[in-house]
């Protein structure tokens, strides 16, 4: 029975009619205007709920180191190896528990003693002030007496020398 077709096993060539392209869609806003994208990125709308979520997340995955090391297989058992890398582990942990408490002791003393250093700053601070001002009214005693018109004379230049004489005297002690 031939009907003219392709016998079992043969091929027949046959022309297939042309396909016509498919029109492009319209071009975004963003590209008429001078872009060469071809793709524009709009950022999705988030809710407020989700967004607070995203901001979390992200800052988590940003500030959290992740460190996976020497893991094994979930169908691996106990192998020879294992307890020497727990005992890495552990180490390693006692060891990072221990810097962190040194910082903090390192820290703790040294914001002691910055605040003993500004106790003892300003206390002589003080103490300079106070000896300044009683320069000064030395220094200003000792100049009206010598401003002020000498009526009394010699009496005046007496009390100037047992000035200086005290002085020498407590130096001396």
């Amino acid at each position: 029975m031939s009907t003219g077709g392709a016998k079992d096993g043969e091929l027949q060539v046959v022309a297939a009619p042309e396909k016509t392209k498919p029109a492009l869609p319209p071009l975004p806003l963003a590209a008429r205007t001078g872009s060469t994208a071809l793709v524009e990125y709009t950022a999705p709308v988030l809710k407020e709920e989700e967004e607070d979520l995203e901001v979390k997340l992200r800052r988590i995955l940003e500030n959290v180191p992740v460190r996976v090391s020497n893991t094994s297989g979930s169908s691996a058992g106990s192998g020879s190896g294992d307890f020497h890398q727990y005992r890495q582990m552990r180490r390693r942990e006692q060891d990072r528990l221990a810097r962190m408490d040194a910082d903090y002791q390192r820290r703790k003393e040294l914001a002691e003693f910055n605040m003993r250093r500004e106790e003892r700053m300003k206390a002589a601070e003080e103490q300079t002030e106070k000896k300044r001002l009683k320069r000064q009214k030395k220094k200003q005693r000792k100049k009206e007496k010598k401003m002020k018109p000498n009526a009394g004379g010699e009496e005046s230049r007496r009390e100037d020398d047992d000035d200086s004489d005290d002085d020498g005297d407590e130096t001396g002690n």
